[in-house]
């Protein structure tokens, strides 16, 4: 079943979203910005956010889905990598996926320019809703009608590549989420079903070189609060995780994705897998690009773990809840970090956010 595809940027919100009336919009062109001697201030991050000169690689498990899937490698082994990595900090690599080599080409090829005043599209940044710690860079979010309603039917090629990006994305992450059920005991089909039907979101990002990478972040500090991000990035690093108190990298690796555990997933597991803190650096010399699917369940669907994660040395860690609440709170209350989720149980029982 195809994924529903809707724009929303949950690790950019602020924990208090500025009025834009109130904030002087930036027009976010790099290609002006670049010719300055450095970059504005509302894209300067504070000292401790900054990012690091080195970032040692991190080593994730790399899980081959086409030998798997034959019975030619052992499901325990697979299983015991990924149930590690995801106690630990919740990445993992994929290969041997079945995802069209031309169709992965053409999803990073494809972007165009948002009109205004509409939510679908291209935007530069987020320069209209916020004043501080802005991102360096662009992002593509859209409904596959878009291409055709709003800019015309010559446009409906590039809306049949993402439509068909989003529908393989939604089939390989089921087949991952049978896997995570092995690896939590529960049975391979209690995920699947539960993200059958989901509300799952694309995004595409553009990093464009930045004069001065070392004052800036392509993408802020941030645990996804999705329940499974499955990341196509191209040749170029960026993508940085931090696991024992120092970031580590991701190398781009083509033939793979990476895949990583986001906050609604913790709530199913009952807090035995991980979302884990993560950002995007850039570099002065190369733009870079990515292809993210965050998998949702159906805005209505109530998240709760199943009865085999739970006993009496793990009692229920979160209160009942839709994806549609937890999308409003990061959207609107909360800018997501690796305490969203106590933040939100708090939010919802009606104590003070700290």
């Amino acid at each position: 079943m195809a994924a529903s595809c809707v724009i929303t940027s949950p690790e950019e919100e602020e924990k208090h979203t500025p009025k834009p009336d109130l904030v002087t919009q930036l027009v976010f062109n790099p290609s002006m910005l670049n010719l300055q001697a450095t970059i504005p201030n509302q894209f300067i991050w504070p000292d401790d956010e900054k990012p690091c000169v080195e970032a040692p690689e991190l080593d994730v498990p790399l899980i081959d889905l086409q030998n798997l899937l034959s019975g030619s490698h052992s499901i325990l082994d697979a299983s015991r990598l990924i149930s590690e990595a995801c106690n630990k900090h919740g990445f993992f690599l994929v290969v041997n996926h079945g995802i069209s080599e031309q169709l992965i080409s053409d999803a990073h090829e494809y972007m165009i320019q948002r009109k205004a005043g509409e939510s679908c599209g291209y935007a530069s940044s987020f320069t209209g809703r916020f004043s501080t710690k802005l991102p360096w860079k662009e992002t593509l979010s859209f409904q596959f009608y878009y291409f055709c309603d709003a800019l015309g039917h010559e446009f409906e090629p590039f809306g049949k590549v993402y439509q068909d990006y989003c529908e393989a994305m939604s089939s390989l992450s089921l087949k991952i989420m049978e896997l995570l059920g092995i690896t939590l005991g529960v049975s391979g089909n209690y995920f699947k079903s539960f993200f059958e039907e989901n509300d799952s979101i694309m995004r595409l990002n553009y990093y464009p070189p930045c004069q001065k990478p070392d004052l800036t972040l392509g993408t802020g500090p941030h645990c996804d609060p999705t329940s499974l991000t499955i990341l196509h990035q191209d040749h170029v690093h960026g993508l940085q995780v931090f696991i024992d108190n120092q970031w580590r990298s991701i190398s781009p690796n083509p033939k793979a994705f990476v895949v990583n555990i986001g906050d609604t997933f913790m709530a199913l597991s009952n807090n035995r897998y991980k979302s884990c803190l993560h950002r995007a650096v850039v570099n002065s010399k190369s733009e870079r690009k990515s292809l993210a699917f965050f998998l949702c369940p159906k805005k209505d669907r109530v998240v709760k773990p199943p009865r085999e994660l739970l006993d009496r040395n793990a009692p229920r860690r979160y209160p009942d809840f839709t994806w549609s609440m937890l999308l409003e709170f990061t959207q609107k209350h909360y800018r997501a970090d690796m305490n969203t989720l106590q933040a939100f149980t708090d939010w919802l029982t009606k104590k003070p956010i700290q």
